[in-house]
C-alpha cells in the first residue's frame, strides 16, 4: 500500500514558554497513538515533532490514505432465540439484524459458537478502514482535548458570533499527506498549506508548505524559524557556551531556564550584556535569582563560581548591529539589581535577633500557633538533638531561634527562594560565628530529591529538628498526604529525614527522635497515636527510598525488623545481606531459620516466657547432634559477635555458613518437642539462642522462599 508523511500544524499565538515543550510533546503522542489506534500509521512510522512559541506541529511517517478493513465478530444472540425449530430467522433476530444495517439474506451465512444452550449466533462482518480525513479530524480532536494546557482561554472567531476555548487563540491548520491537503478543521479554521514564520525576521509574511517533506527545511530557511523545540534548544545552549567561553567564563547551569527561554524565541540568538561592577556587593544568590527569575538571563561565573558582572541574554531577533537590544537589556536589569541591593542595604541595618519576637504576628497555622511558637519548639528540640550529637547545645539552640527570622526581611520577602540563604548573610554581619551561620541557611537541606545535606553536627540538629516539628505539627492535625496531594511537603520532610540519619550517618533511633518531637507540642494539641502513625509513615518512606537503591524487598524487610530505627546502620546491613544472599547456602539456612521460628512461635504458650533469658544445660543433652550443634555455636559466637560490633555485616552472615551441616544434622535426628519437659525446655533454650546467632544483622528467615 502506497504511503507518503503527514505533517500537520497549529499556527497560534504565543503559548506559554514553560508548558510548551509538554504541549509539544503530548499533541504529537496522543495524536500519534490516535492514528496508530486506527491503522493509519504502523509502529514503525518515524514520529518527528516540533514546538515553537507560536506553532505546535508534527511530521509523522509512512502515512497511508485509507485503512485496512478490519473483520469485525458480532454476538447476535442465542441461537434458540434467533431461530425456530426450523432453522428459520425469528423476529427478533431479523431486528438485530435490521439495526445493523443488513437483512435476512445473511442468516445462512450467521456462525454458530459454543454448544446446547450456551450455542449462540455470531454475524462476521468488515468494518471499512478510516479515511485520513476521518482518521485524522478524529485524533485531532483528541489531542487538542488532551493538551495539559495550564489556563484555558475563550476567543471569538472570525465569524463574530462563535466562541472558541484554547490556550491561545488559533490563526491557521496546516495538514498536508505528502503534497496533499487534508480536509480537517479544528476550532473553527480549515486545514491548508499556508503558515507563517518568524514575527520579525521571515522572508515574507505567509509561507505555503509544499509538502510533507520540505517542512523543517522551508521554515528555518524561509520562514526564519527553528521549529524543533530539542534543535532550538541545543543551538541556544551551544551559543550560550560559545558566547561564555569567549569571555573566559561559564554560564549558569539551569535546565527549567534553559527550557523556559526555548519557548520564547523561535530563531535564538544570545548576546553578550553587562551591569554595573557595584552591584556585586550584593550577594550574588540575590542577583542570579533576580536575573533568572524575573529576566530570563544566564549569568556568567568565573571559574571558582563567582558571580561576575556579565550575563547573556537570548534574543529573538538578529539585528546587524545589536547595540540597541544589548543597551536595552542592560538598562532592564539595572533598576532590579538596584531594589536587591535596596533590600540587602535595608535588611542589615536591624539583626536577626531583633527579628525574632516579630515571628509572633505570623502565623504558621491556625491549630499550631504562629511562626514563634513553631520557633521555640524547633529550639527546644535542636537542642536535645545537639545534646544527643554531643555538639554544642548553645549553638544548635541559636541557630534554631534565628533560623526563621530571615522570613520577614525586604529580601526574602520579594524572594521566597532565598530564604535560609539570607539568614546566613545577615547572621554573619550580626557576628554570629560560622557554624550558626552555616546552619541557619542549611536546616532547609535537603531542599528536593538530590539536594546536599546539611553538614556538621549543628546543622543537622536544626534540619532534623525543623522537619520533624513540621512533620509530627501537620501530622498530628490530621493533615495526612492522599495520594498525590501532599500540600505541606510531608513525603519531603520525611525523606529528608531519612537522607540525614542514614547518609551522614548519624547515630539516632528514629522512634525515640519521634516521640521526643510529639512530646514537645502542647498536651492534646496533636492526636493521640500521632508518634505511631508518623514512624509507620516515614518506615513507608524508607521503604522506597531502599528500593530506589536497587536493594530488594526481601532483604529490606530482613534488615528493618532487626534495625530498631537505628537507620544509619540500614545500608551497610543490606549490603552484607545482599552479600550473603547470593551464596549457594544462603536459602538452607534462610529456610532453616525460618524453621526455627516457626516452632518457637507454635509452642510459644507450652514453653513459657521464661526461657527468653535461660541458659543452655549441657548436661541434658541426649543426641551427638545437639552437642555438636551447640559446640559449633560456641566456636563461631566470638568471631560472629566480632564482626558485627565492628559493622562487618557481610563477613558475619558468611561466618554462619559453619553452621549448616550441624543444623542439618540437629534436625534430622532430634526431636525438640519431645515428652520429657526438661529435655524439651533445654532444646528449646538450644534453638533460641541458635535464632539470635544467625539473627544479628538481619531477620535471614525472611529470606526464604
Amino acid at each position: 500500500m502506497t504511503t507518503k508523511n503527514l505533517l500537520v500544524e497549529l499556527f497560534v499565538e504565543e503559548l506559554p514558554p514553560k508548558a510548551l515543550k509538554k504541549l509539544g510533546e503530548s499533541f504529537a503522542s496522543v495524536l500519534t497513538d490516535n492514528l496508530k489506534a486506527q491503522g493509519l500509521i504502523s509502529a514503525e512510522s518515524v514520529i518527528t515533532a516540533y514546538a515553537s512559541p507560536r506553532r505546535l506541529a508534527l511530521q509523522v511517517g509512512s502515512v497511508v490514505a485509507k485503512a485496512d478493513d478490519k473483520p469485525v465478530s458480532q454476538k447476535l444472540m442465542p441461537a434458540s432465540v434467533g431461530l425456530d425449530a426450523d432453522g428459520n430467522a425469528t423476529p427478533a433476530l431479523l431486528k438485530k439484524l435490521a439495526a445493523l444495517g443488513v437483512g435476512a439474506e445473511v442468516v445462512a451465512h450467521l456462525r454458530r459458537e459454543g454448544e446446547g444452550k450456551a450455542e449462540s449466533l455470531i454475524y462476521d462482518s468488515k468494518q471499512s478502514g478510516a479515511t485520513l480525513a476521518e482518521g485524522l479530524q478524529q485524533a485531532l480532536q483528541e489531542a487538542l482535548a488532551k493538551l495539559p494546557i495550564p489556563k484555558v482561554m475563550t476567543y471569538q472567531l472570525a465569524d463574530g458570533w462563535s466562541d472558541v476555548q484554547f490556550v491561545r487563540p488559533a490563526h491557521r491548520l496546516v495538514a498536508l499527506h505528502g503534497a496533499d491537503v487534508v480536509p480537517v478543521s479544528v476550532l473553527g479554521l480549515q486545514a491548508g498549506r499556508t503558515t507563517q514564520g518568524h514575527r520579525f525576521e521571515a522572508a515574507a509574511a505567509t509561507l505555503d508548505i509544499r509538502d510533507a517533506d520540505s517542512y523543517e527545511t522551508q521554515m528555518e530557511t524561509e520562514g526564519a524559524v527553528i521549529p524543533s523545540f530539542e534543535n532550538r534548544r541545543a543551538e541556544i545552549a551551544r551559543q550560550l557556551s560559545d558566547a561564555a567561553a569567549q569571555q573566559g567564563l561559564q554560564p549558569i547551569e539551569d535546565e527549567a531556564l534553559l527550557d523556559e527561554v526555548t519557548g520564547l524565541v523561535e530563531r535564538p540568538n544570545v548576546l553578550l550584556c553587562q551591569f554595573d561592577a557595584q552591584f556585586l556587593e550584593v550577594p550574588q544568590e540575590c542577583l542570579i535569582l533576580t536575573m533568572k527569575a524575573n529576566q530570563k538571563y544566564f549569568p556568567l561565573l568565573d571559574e571558582a563560581g563567582k558571580l561576575t558582572n556579565k550575563f547573556l541574554v537570548v534574543s529573538n531577533i538578529a539585528p546587524a548591529d545589536p547595540s540597541a537590544v544589548i543597551g536595552g537589556n542592560e538598562r532592564v536589569v539595572r533598576p532590579r539589581l538596584a531594589d536587591a541591593k535596596f533590600f540587602f542595604d535595608q535588611d542589615r541595618k536591624k539583626t536577626l535577633e531583633s527579628r525574632v519576637e516579630k515571628l509572633g504576628n505570623v502565623v504558621y497555622h491556625n491549630k499550631l500557633g504562629t511562626q514563634l511558637q513553631r520557633s521555640e519548639r524547633v529550639t527546644t528540640l535542636a537542642g536535645i538533638i545537639a545534646r544527643l550529637l554531643n555538639a554544642d547545645k548553645a549553638n544548635a539552640e541559636l541557630a534554631a531561634r534565628l533560623s526563621k527570622a530571615d522570613l520577614i526581611t525586604d529580601m526574602v520577602g520579594e524572594f521566597p527562594e532565598l530564604q535560609g540563604i539570607m539568614g546566613r548573610y545577615y547572621a554573619l554581619h550580626d557576628g554570629e560565628s560560622a557554624e550558626v551561620a552555616d546552619a541557619i541557611e542549611a536546616h532547609y537541606r535537603p531542599r528536593f530529591a538530590g539536594d546536599t545535606l546539611p553538614q556538621g553536627a549543628i546543622a543537622c540538629a536544626v534540619a532534623l529538628a525543623d522537619k520533624l516539628e513540621t512533620l509530627l505539627g501537620i501530622y498530628g492535625i490530621g493533615q495526612v498526604p492522599t495520594g498525590d496531594k501532599d500540600p505541606f511537603g510531608l513525603r519531603r520532610h520525611a525523606l529528608g529525614i531519612l537522607r540525614i540519619l542514614i547518609e551522614t550517618p548519624l547515630d539516632l533511633p528514629l522512634g525515640a527522635l519521634i516521640k521526643t518531637a510529639a512530646g514537645n507540642f502542647p498536651a492534646g494539641l496533636l492526636s493521640a497515636t500521632v508518634a505511631a502513625d508518623v514512624e509507620g509513615f516515614m518506615l513507608d518512606r524508607l521503604r522506597g527510598y531502599l528500593r530506589d537503591r536497587d536493594f530488594e524487598g526481601p532483604h529490606i524487610e530482613a534488615v528493618l525488623y532487626m534495625l530498631d530505627g537505628r537507620l544509619h546502620e540500614a545500608m551497610p546491613r543490606l549490603e552484607g545481606v545482599r552479600t550473603f544472599a547470593a551464596l549457594s547456602v544462603a536459602k538452607d539456612l534462610a529456610a532453616a531459620n525460618k524453621r526455627v521460628q516457626n516452632i518457637m512461635r507454635k509452642n510459644q504458650e507450652e514453653l513459657g516466657a521464661d526461657i527468653a533469658n535461660a541458659a543452655i544445660q549441657t548436661a541434658l543433652f541426649k543426641e551427638d547432634a545437639e552437642r555438636e550443634l551447640y559446640q559449633a555455636m560456641q566456636d563461631i559466637t566470638p568471631m560472629a559477635t566480632g564482626y558485627l560490633e565492628r559493622g562487618e555485616y557481610g563477613t558475619n552472615l558468611k561466618a554462619l555458613v559453619t553452621l549448616k551441616p550441624f543444623i542439618d544434622d540437629f534436625f534430622d535426628k532430634v526431636m525438640v518437642m519431645c515428652e520429657d519437659p526438661a529435655l524439651r525446655r533445654n532444646r528449646a533454650v538450644l534453638l533460641q539462642q541458635l535464632g539470635r546467632l544467625m539473627n544479628q544483622v538481619a531477620d535471614i528467615s525472611k529470606l526464604a522462599v
